[in-house]
């Protein structure tokens, strides 16, 4: 495995870390999720405006967003059902990437179609932020973008392919970060233009004996 690249300090990249018959394999393992947890399409709190992206869920654990806030809950929000498991490849990229981090409870799957975007925010969520948070990319190169932990400090923007890992922690697990636009046609992975992205949480305070040695 390639040695990552340190966008800022915490911030983690591995450009490529799968190759095309990885990204395949996983997105054949997403299409399984998928049929058991459709896409649904979170709404702001308050407001109720529909995000531009769609979403699910895999894990013992998945993030919503409506009305009534965000939050973490064990079952989809349209179906009622349980989230499914995790496909072993994300077991395994969190295995080989997050180092000695305790195990992940959610993974939330983003579809952004071709106009899709995603401003400036931090992942705060959850509990246990000594915990990474691993991002995984398939389809269309994105143009993400990442700052510190004010909303007013200054960015670095980074295009994220099919394939890059990009992991969160230290200092940078509560940066504001964010996808400026997509880059239609600059991949041929999935059925359709667009990009799918994965991020692995662990959500609640950690025990000792969950810690990796």
């Amino acid at each position: 495995m390639n040695s990552p690249v340190a966008i800022v300090p915490g911030c983690l990249y591995w450009p490529g870390w799968l190759d095309r018959e990885g990204q395949e394999a996983l997105a054949e393992e997403l299409r399984h999720v998928l049929a058991e947890a459709p896409l649904f399409t979170p709404l702001m709190p308050r407001t109720g405006k529909p995000f531009s992206v769609r979403m699910s869920n895999c894990g013992p654990l998945g993030w919503v967003s409506d009305v009534g806030g965000y939050r973490y809950q064990e079952t989809h929000p349209e179906t009622g059902r349980p989230w499914p498991p995790f496909p072993p490849m994300l077991s395994r990229a969190w295995e080989e990437l997050a180092g000695r981090a305790p195990a992940p409870e959610a993974c939330l799957i983003n579809w952004y179609g071709p106009q899709a975007r995603m401003g400036l925010h931090q992942d705060r969520d959850e509990e246990e932020f000594s915990a990474p948070v691993l991002s995984l990319s398939l389809g269309d190169t994105a143009l993400f973008r990442i700052g510190g932990t004010t909303r007013s400090d200054p960015t670095r923007s980074l295009r994220l392919a099919s394939g890059d890992a990009l992991l969160l922690s230290g200092p940078a697990r509560l940066a504001f970060h964010g996808i400026d636009r997509l880059y239609p046609g600059t991949s041929t992975l999935l059925k359709q233009p667009g990009r799918i992205n994965l991020t692995l949480r662990r959500v609640r305070q950690a025990g000792a004996g969950e810690i990796r040695p």
